[in-house]
C-alpha cells in the first residue's frame, strides 16, 4: 500500500490502495468543533469512531442502504496503518452538500431561530448545507443549489436516503436507551454512477441525549465531559445489542 495519502480532512485520512476503486479511511485520534476552530487530540477515539462506524454502516447495508463501506479490518490490502482504526472503503466524490436531519431542536436551529431547544419536530427537518469550511458551511435553499448547478434528482435522492437513514438510526438508537436529536450525512458517487452513503456514521456527527445528557461532540464543544468516555459507551451498547 502507498502511504501517500489522498486528502487528509479533520479527523480521517483517506489512503489509495492498488485498486483505483478502493480506499483505506483512518479515523484519526483527533477532536475538533467549530470548523477546526477548536482542536485536541484524544487517545482511543479514532478507534471507537471507527468502530460505530462499522456497525452503522453494516446495519445500513442490511437493509438496502448503499454506502461507500466495503470491510473493517480492510481484507485483502496489505495494511501498514493501526488497523483498529481504519476501514476499506469503495472511492467516491463527495458531493459538496452536507445533509442534516433534526428530529429535535438543538444547535445552530436554536441559535439562529425562535425555535426553542429540545422541540419536537412532527417531521423530520431535513436540510443541505454548503461543505466549505472557509465560508462556514452555510445554510443552502432549493433555489441557491440549483444555481450552483447540482442535480436536484441527486439531490433528492440524498433527501430520500437521508430519511430512511434518520428512521433505521431512531430505532438503533432508541434500542440502547439514547435520543437521536439531529446527525449529519455524506452522500459520494462511485466509479459505477452509484449514490452512496459515505464519510462516517458516528457521535462525531450526531447529537445523542441520554436522560438529559449528551453523549456526543458537543461535551467537547462545550467542555462538559468525556467524548471517548462517551463513545465508548455507546459502542459497547451498540456491539451488545
Amino acid at each position: 500500500m502507498n502511504e501517500t495519502f489522498f486528502v487528509r480532512g479533520k479527523v480521517k485520512t483517506v489512503y489509495p490502495t492498488d485498486d483505483p476503486n478502493v480506499v483505506l479511511i483512518q479515523y484519526e485520534d483527533k477532536v475538533t468543533a467549530g470548523n477546526g476552530k477548536k482542536v485536541d487530540s484524544l487517545e482511543g477515539k479514532g478507534h471507537v469512531c471507527c468502530g460505530i462506524s462499522k456497525i452503522l454502516f453494516e446495519k445500513m447495508e442490511k437493509v438496502g442502504i448503499p454506502t461507500h463501506y466495503l470491510s473493517m479490518p480492510p481484507h485483502g490490502v496489505v495494511v501498514t496503518l493501526d488497523p483498529r482504526k481504519v476501514m476499506c472503503c469503495k472511492k467516491v466524490d463527495i458531493i459538496p452538500i452536507e445533509v442534516i436531519v433534526r428530529n429535535l431542536a438543538a444547535g445552530s436551529i436554536v441559535r439562529q431561530t425562535t425555535i426553542k431547544e429540545g422541540t419536537e419536530f412532527e417531521w423530520p427537518l431535513v436540510e443541505f448545507y454548503l461543505k466549505d469550511d472557509a465560508k462556514d458551511d452555510p445554510l443552502l435553499t432549493t433555489d441557491r443549489i440549483i444555481q450552483m448547478g447540482h442535480n436536484m434528482h441527486v439531490v433528492g435522492e440524498m433527501e430520500i436516503m437521508a430519511q430512511e437513514v434518520n428512521s433505521i438510526l431512531k430505532d438503533i438508537f432508541n434500542g440502547i436507551g439514547l435520543t437521536l436529536v439531529d446527525f449529519k450525512l455524506e452522500f459520494g458517487i462511485d466509479a459505477a454512477g452509484e449514490l452512496l452513503l459515505a464519510d462516517e456514521l458516528s457521535p462525531d456527527g450526531m447529537r445523542l441525549w441520554k436522560d438529559g445528557k449528551s453523549f456526543d461532540k458537543d461535551l467537547f464543544r462545550k467542555g462538559e465531559g468525556d467524548i471517548v468516555e462517551a463513545y465508548q459507551y455507546i459502542f459497547d451498547q451498540l456491539d451488545n445489542s
